[in-house]
């Protein structure tokens, strides 16, 4: 009997029953190679002997909980393909406006840090966006504490055949002085595990999900760290969690009171970046 996509659809909701319909959808429709609007109009199309066994390891997969991301081994960021594998955050569409912003503020030649790189999206999405506005001859640079997370940046690196210093690094601790610092740190508050998609909790690194008890511990050692690593005209770029904002003017009133800070909303019009600059 043949099966059909809407056939197969049926029988994933059957087979992962507690896995979102959303990311049943996302991985039939990227192994099919189907825009979201085709794997909706296509319920009819007859697949064959090779696509139904992929579909079906794909299901128990998502019937054991793992990310659709790790499934299928990448995930979209700004438009790019970026490797991903377990043991390093998958990329987030909020991070998407943090690039975009910083992208506003490039110059070429300057020297580029994105801290906690994880698979390199924020590294590789800068460097290509940037070849695309005419910005040129950027030193770029990728740090991560964990030799995982810099194995896949590097690999993602390659991919993009970008030109990348990828360093292991705390923090700040043992690097130079950069033009721009951007990261999308660590930043949920511990007691906010409760909360969290069990996907999530299930699937990806701790290290670079949980910031400590109140979510600042990232923030607390950049504030004392930056001074010595961005150079007189330097920018820093960060993402933090939304409930976070009056806790980051407090800390860095206190400790980056020479610097100008403009703190931005996501598209949810949730607090979710700031920008920090020299005072003049």
């Amino acid at each position: 009997m043949l099966k059909t996509l809407k056939d197969l659809r049926i029988q994933a909701g059957e087979t992962a029953e507690n896995a979102r319909p959303e990311d049943i959808d996302y991985v039939l429709s990227e192994r099919l190679g189907l825009t979201p609007s085709e794997f909706q109009i296509k319920r009819d199309m007859v697949l064959d002997d090779k696509q139904l066994k992929q579909a079906r390891k794909d299901i128990k997969k998502l019937a054991k909980g793992i990310s659709p991301q790790y499934i299928l081994g990448y995930a979209w960021f700004l438009g790019y393909k970026i490797m991903v594998q377990p043991g390093v955050l998958i990329p987030r569409l909020e991070t998407e406006e943090l690039v975009e912003w910083a992208l506003k503020h490039l110059h070429s030649g300057e020297k580029i840090l994105d801290i906690g790189t994880g698979s390199g999206c924020i590294t590789v999405a800068l460097g290509k966006e940037a070849e695309k506005k005419g910005i040129k001859n950027l030193d770029l640079y990728a740090s991560d504490i964990t030799d995982s997370a810099l194995r896949t940046c590097e690999e993602n690196i390659l991919t993009y055949k970008l030109d990348v210093t990828v360093r292991k690094a705390n923090i700040l601790i043992g690097l130079e002085k950069f033009d721009k610092i951007i990261s999308n740190p660590p930043y949920i508050k511990d007691d906010e595990k409760k909360d969290m998609d069990q996907n999530v909790l299930q699937n990806e690194p701790k290290k670079a999900l949980f910031g400590g008890k109140d979510g600042m511990n990232f923030y607390k050692k950049f504030a004392k760290q930056v001074r010595e690593h961005l150079n007189s005209h330097g920018e820093f770029f960060l993402e933090y969690g939304f409930s976070e904002k009056e806790q980051l003017e407090s800390l860095f009133a206190k400790e980056l009171p020479d610097f100008d800070l403009t703190f931005k909303n996501d598209m949810a019009g949730k607090p979710r970046m700031v920008y920090g600059k020299w005072k003049k």
